[in-house]
């Protein structure tokens, strides 16, 4: 277990927003690359603390390894916000791995009670969600740091750019781009890209991806044998 002593948290699936009392805005995250990606960080022997939005996939523990899982449920950027304060203030983490879908923009202001069906209009203005990326490495500056970033209708260049680019405002060590038009077509490809824009590698399909990823941090951590 290359992993064995080494503690991890990993963000996956949707955030949402709240519109009135029984609506939110959201987004098509499904959890399950975050899932994935705890699931081969477990085996590899770490212990996991993985944050989920609500509906997404969990991971599956195998091997006796359920005494190494947290579980963190949370709905809002808000909520991730102050579950990454307390993570990271409270716990040394070895390493960040950020794949969760963090809504952009909210409601400026949500309803507390029902929206009727009978109003004739609702006028939404949606503003700029707080950006949590931007916490983790103020909070944890030892920790190796992996972002995702998708974008839409892109090609190859452009998302190393802009991978590149997200690594260098959010000082991640490792940024993972992807295209959605990609995904929603079957082909599911990542680019892991680091800081200076350099693609230290090209995997295909969700658990290829989790793989190369977990790969990473056994090059990163498996070698070092003193840890507990």
């Amino acid at each position: 277990m290359s992993l064995r002593g080494r503690r991890i948290l990993i963000t996956s699936g949707p955030t949402r927003a709240p519109l009135d009392a029984v609506r939110f805005l959201t987004n098509k995250a499904t959890g399950r690359l975050g899932s994935l990606i705890a699931e081969g960080a477990l085996e590899a022997g770490a212990a996991v603390t993985f944050v989920y939005g609500r509906g997404s996939v969990i991971p599956t523990v195998r091997g006796g390894r359920v005494d190494h899982l947290r579980l963190l449920p949370i709905d809002t950027v808000e909520d991730l916000i102050v579950i990454f304060q307390h993570e990271l203030r409270q716990h040394r983490y070895d390493a960040v791995i950020h794949a969760m879908a963090v809504l952009d923009f909210a409601p400026a202001q949500a309803r507390h009670e029902k929206v009727t069906s009978t109003t004739d209009e609702w006028v939404i203005r949606l503003v700029p969600t707080p950006k949590a990326a931007a916490l983790v490495r103020n909070l944890a500056p030892q920790t190796f740091f992996i972002g995702f970033k998708l974008e839409v209708g892109k090609q190859q260049a452009e998302l190393v750019a802009i991978a590149r680019d997200w690594a260098g405002r959010n000082q991640a060590d490792l940024v993972v781009a992807n295209d959605l038009r990609d995904i929603e077509r079957g082909v599911h490809i990542g680019y892991l890209v680091n800081p200076e824009g350099t693609v230290e590698a090209v995997a295909e399909g969700k658990e290829n991806i989790a793989r190369a990823l977990v790969d990473r941090l056994n090059g990163r951590f498996g070698d070092d044998r003193q840890r507990p």
